[in-house]
């Protein structure tokens, strides 16, 4: 496959930036009737340029008009390399300033300075607009970039131009190939016959023919019936190129811009990020907490409020911690880009780089918040992947990791199990599903359990335990039933707990009865066996046992059985009633209810709630008013 990467346009409004374009692709990026007429770029134009090296650029032609600067926002993501635009014969312009304030905030990685309209003027001025837009890109990532002029009337410096682009070109870094699809979408049209094509600079992983891809936040699905790489059909493609994307059984209606598109389940939209955030030099006013502002990320542009963490205010200049409350669901990763502008009157003031995606609403002024953020912001991938786990308070998987710590999901689970290994973490592997869960969480969790069932032993000394279900519903309704039982199961292995039944007990707990209670039993049970089959009424039981716990406990134990409705049997009567009832079917093949309560001694009121027991356990069948052997 062709190397390949995204070079942008930058400038002024009738700078040239069209032109050039054209005269080094033969390309016309501006396509729109309107454009042709009025001599300017809306929308965003594409290109592809071809090197004598073998390696394929694709030209992102944007507006360079004031009222269009979210239009080239969204041209500018993904963009590797920047053909810089400045008119010879008006110089640096306001659209000029601004323009490379967004490519200094986008962390653009290289950039060339083409003059335009050399044709124009005489080299005096020539050598003093040189020197203008030296001073502008004095201090910026640009300062050392190329100058050449050009005229795409005459010809002059194009040769130049394309060989300097060229080696630029081949120092590009390029995007990861690794990592699920994201592909932010700039444009949306319809081809007759085709159906909906979406298209887009990929900003990681690859995209295949027959792929089902989702698009974030509406996540409407579709499968990808062809592909195209600037007008070439292909397979496959990969991250750093210009995609267009044909996918079944999505309307246009369904897709707006600034929708990404995504591997389906690799990214959750959020509405709330955290920012490292830089206010511009060249900012109008302070930046004030909670002031609301215009946010772009890839393609996307929203509203949003500023929570700046640690002070309650910016100057031109500053650099902070924040949080941006979205007014929209937006798909980001840690370490995009992103760019604020000014509510109104609408002005780029800063931009500044992710650093969590969702996550808790911060509490100011908190040092130690600020602490773990500067390490999520410059650690290492296994550091900020372990203040990510430090932060989620649940059991994560390594796909929710990846996004949130910038990382594949490989590298993901790679970094788990080696903080498996050093005893930071603990890893639940159930089948398909995989749950990181701390060290810390495991403590808490098992301090809180501890402390639910110690209390409930105290409450009920006389119960087997706590009901498992129960348990879950109060302390560990958010997680899966499956990880639930894997920590009880792990619970249990380290003899911190028993299971008995549906029951829950703390180690070294049993059921142990006072000298008091096993006198009162010895009593019940006296009375219970002087009538094994007719024993007394409930009302009489419960009388009888005097502590309700105490009743209770001998059905646990399964020393009584409960017949019928409100009607207690002692397990050893029920036992001989069984077998003398089994012994006469035996010879007999069947009995009846009379022949029942003559064999047992018994009136209806115990026979019948007898015999229903002994259908609903399946030691009989009942036929009309008889019974046989189940």
């Amino acid at each position: 496959m062709d190397s390949f990467i995204i070079i942008g346009t930058a400038g002024h409004v009738d700078h040239g930036k069209t032109q050039l374009v054209k005269v080094l692709t033969g390309v016309d990026t501006d396509r729109l009737k309107e454009e042709q007429e009025r001599g300017i770029s809306i929308e965003l134009g594409f290109a592809p340029l071809y090197f004598s090296n073998g390696m394929v650029a694709g030209i992102v032609d944007v507006p360079g008009h004031e009222r269009f600067v979210k239009n080239m926002l969204a041209g500018a993501a993904g963009v590797d390399l920047v053909l810089f635009v400045v008119a010879a014969d008006e110089g640096v312009m306001p659209q000029t300033r601004e323009h490379l304030d967004i490519l200094e905030l986008l962390h653009v990685q290289q950039g060339i300075v083409a003059l335009t309209k050399a044709d124009l003027v005489d080299q005096d001025w020539l050598q003093l607009v040189k020197e203008e837009v030296r001073e502008l890109l004095s201090g910026t990532r640009f300062e050392d970039a190329p100058i050449v002029s050009v005229s795409s009337v005459t010809g002059e410096g194009l040769d130049e131009l394309r060989r300097i682009l060229e080696q630029m070109a081949a120092a590009v870094q390029s995007k990861p190939w690794t990592g699920p699809a994201r592909l932010p979408i700039d444009r949306i049209f319809t081809i007759t016959g085709f159906g909906t094509v979406l298209t887009g600079t990929l900003f990681s992983g690859s995209i295949c023919l027959g792929d089902t891809l989702a698009i974030m936040p509406s996540e409407v699905q579709g499968r990808v019936r062809s592909l195209q790489v600037h007008g070439k059909k292909t397979e496959a493609a990969y991250a750093g190129q210009r995609v267009a994307v044909n996918l079944a059984g999505v309307e246009v209606s369904e897709v707006e811009r600034g929708e990404v598109l995504v591997a389906p389940g690799a990214f959750i939209p959020v509405r709330r990020l955290t920012i490292w955030l830089h206010v511009l030099e060249r900012a109008p006013h302070n930046l004030k907490n909670w002031q609301r502002v215009r946010f772009h990320l890839g393609t996307k542009e929203t509203l949003g409020r500023l929570r700046l963490l640690n002070h309650d205010e910016l100057s031109p200049g500053d650099d902070a911690f924040a949080q941006i409350e979205l007014e929209e669901p937006v798909v980001a990763a840690v370490h995009d880009r992103l760019v604020i502008r000014q509510y109104s009157p609408v002005t780029t003031i800063g931009g500044g780089e992710i650093v969590e995606v969702g996550g808790l609403r911060h509490r100011r002024f908190r040092h130690e918040v600020l602490e773990r953020l500067e390490r999520k912001l410059s650690g290492s991938p296994f550091a900020r992947l372990g203040e990510e786990l430090q932060t989620v308070r649940g059991p994560v998987m390594p796909g929710d990791l990846a996004g949130k710590a910038g990382l594949t999901v490989a590298e993901v689970r790679q970094f788990l199990e080696e903080m498996r290994d050093a005893g930071d973490i603990f890893l639940f592997d159930l089948g398909c599903e995989t749950y990181a869960v701390t060290v810390a969480l495991i403590a808490s969790w098992e301090q809180a359990v501890e402390a639910a069932l110690r209390q409930y032993h105290q409450q009920f000394p006389l119960r087997n335990g706590y009901p498992k279900e129960e348990l879950r519903s109060r302390i560990f309704s958010a997680i899966p039933p499956r990880l639930y039982q894997a920590l009880l199961d792990k619970w249990v292995t380290d003899r911190k707990l028993a299971i008995t039944g549906q029951t829950l007990a703390w180690s070294g707990f049993s059921v142990q009865l006072t000298a008091q209670q096993q006198s009162v039993l010895e009593k019940a049970l006296f009375v219970l066996r002087a009538q094994p089959f007719a024993p007394p009424p409930v009302e009489e039981l419960r009388v009888l046992f005097g502590d309700p716990e105490l009743l209770q406990y001998c059905l646990q134990q399964e020393i009584l059985v409960k017949v019928g409705e409100e009607l207690y049997f002692l397990k050893e009567g029920v036992g001989q009633a069984w077998q003398m009832l089994r012994g006469f079917m035996q010879e007999h093949g069947e009995v009846t209810v009379a022949e029942v309560r003559d064999l047992l001694g018994i009136s209806r009121r115990y026979c019948l709630p007898l015999l229903e027991y002994f259908d609903q356990t399946k030691k009989t069948k009942r036929l009309g008013d008889k019974r046989k052997l189940f």
